[in-house]
C-alpha cells in the first residue's frame, strides 16, 4: 500500500538572523490510506511546523515530502498551490468561514479555483459536501446564524468538497465545549469510516483517543507512536453526556 503522505528525513530551520531554530529535525513519518491520526506535543514542539509542510504552505529545509506518489519537495509558489487546491483539505480552530457568505458559498470556495467545475455543477458539490456533514438543511444559513459546532461542520464541509486525498484538521476542536468536540469528533470518525484519511493536531491528549494512531512530537522530533488498543467511539460517548437541561 502506497502512503497518502510519507516524509523522509525532513528538516525544518529557521534563520532567525544570528540564531538558526530547528523546528524539525530529519522526521520520518507515513499516513497510509484510511488512517486518523492524531499529532500532539507541547507548543514548540514542531507539530505546526510539520502540518504547514505537509499542507503544501511551506517547504523544508531538507529532506523529502511525497504526497500521493509525488516529491513536493522543491515545488514552488505555483506548484504548492495547486497540488493544494486538488489533494487537501483543511480544517481550522477558528472556522476561517466568510462571514457575509452563505454556509452553501463557503463550501463552495474552494471550487471557485477549478476552472473545470460549472456553476451548477459546483453548487451541487458543495451541498454533497454539506450533507456529509449533515447540514444540507442550514445551507441557506450565515455564519452568525449557526452554532461553533455546525459552524466548524461548514468548515469540515468545505475540506472535503475538491474530493482530496487526506484532510489536515489543526486543533479542530480548541474553540468547542466537550459536547461539541465530540460532535465534531463524531463527523471526523463517520468520514473515516467511509475511506477519508485524516490527520489532526491536537493538544487535548482525551480528543487523540478518538484516532487510530498517535503522533507525539518533542523538540522537534517525533518522541513516539502510539497505535490506541481503546479507541473511543463518540457517538457512544455523545449519547452517554448528560443533557443541557439536566446541568441546570
Amino acid at each position: 500500500m502506497q502512503p497518502i503522505i510519507s516524509v523522509q528525513e525532513l528538516t525544518k530551520i529557521y534563520d532567525m538572523g544570528e540564531v538558526k531554530v530547528h523546528a524539525l529535525r530529519g522526521i520520518n513519518l507515513d499516513i497510509n490510506p484510511g488512517e486518523l491520526t492524531s499529532i500532539m506535543g507541547p507548543s514548540g514542539s514542531g507539530k505546526s511546523t510539520l502540518m504547514n509542510i505537509l499542507g503544501c504552505l511551506d517547504l523544508p529545509t531538507h529532506g523529502k515530502y511525497i504526497l500521493d506518489g509525488q516529491d513536493v519537495s522543491n515545488f514552488n509558489k505555483d506548484q504548492l498551490a495547486l497540488i493544494r487546491n486538488k489533494k487537501i483539505g483543511f480544517v481550522f480552530q477558528t472556522f476561517n468561514l466568510l462571514a457575509r457568505t452563505t454556509a452553501l458559498e463557503n463550501v463552495e470556495l474552494p471550487l471557485l479555483y477549478n476552472p473545470t467545475v460549472k456553476s451548477k455543477q459546483r453548487r451541487e458539490m458543495a451541498m454533497d459536501a454539506l450533507k456529509m456533514v449533515g447540514l444540507e438543511e442550514r445551507a441557506g444559513h450565515f455564519p452568525n446564524q449557526l452554532s461553533g459546532g455546525q459552524q466548524q461542520r461548514v468548515a469540515i464541509a468545505r475540506s472535503l468538497v475538491n474530493n482530496p486525498v487526506i484532510v489536515l484538521a489543526d486543533e479542530p476542536t480548541g474553540n468547542l465545549d466537550t459536547r461539541t468536540s465530540y460532535e465534531v469528533m463524531e463527523i471526523f470518525q463517520e468520514l473515516n469510516i467511509k475511506g477519508i484519511t485524516i490527520a489532526l493536531i491536537t493538544h487535548e491528549p482525551e480528543i487523540s483517543q478518538f484516532s487510530k494512531r498517535n503522533v507525539i512530537f518533542r523538540d522537534g522530533r517525533i518522541s513516539k507512536e502510539v497505535m490506541v488498543s481503546n479507541i473511543r467511539n463518540a457517538a457512544e460517548e455523545l449519547a452517554a453526556l448528560p443533557l443541557e437541561e439536566d446541568l441546570l
